[in-house]
């Protein structure tokens, strides 16, 4: 009886050691996808609010130089957005590209 307990204990520790990179896999792909979800409705959030500054100098709301300063802003956040999102889709991580 011992032997058999034995056996299965050995075996639930193999399982667990075989599947634990599988498991560590779909937990970083979560992480990566929720990350990706994420800065997608920041970009699109972004482009809304380059597209209302754009509004509210066409009909009067901000003069040119206010709208000049918020549309430099805004397209400046906007890229950083970019710039993140680029970083998810690069096949490489931050370690990789060092070496």
């Amino acid at each position: 009886m011992i032997d058999f307990l034995v056996i299965v204990v050995v075996l639930a520790l193999v399982v667990l050691l075989v599947t634990a990179p599988l498991r560590r896999r779909r937990e970083d792909e979560a992480t990566e996808s929720a990350a990706r979800d994420e800065l997608e409705a920041a970009r699109d959030a972004k482009y809304r609010e380059i597209r209302d500054a754009e509004l509210d100098y066409r009909v009067g709301k901000l003069s040119e130089e206010d709208w000049r300063g918020l549309d430099r802003g805004l397209r400046a956040e906007a890229v950083e957005i970019l710039r993140q999102l680029d970083e998810l889709d690069s096949p490489t991580s931050g370690e990789e590209r060092r070496s």
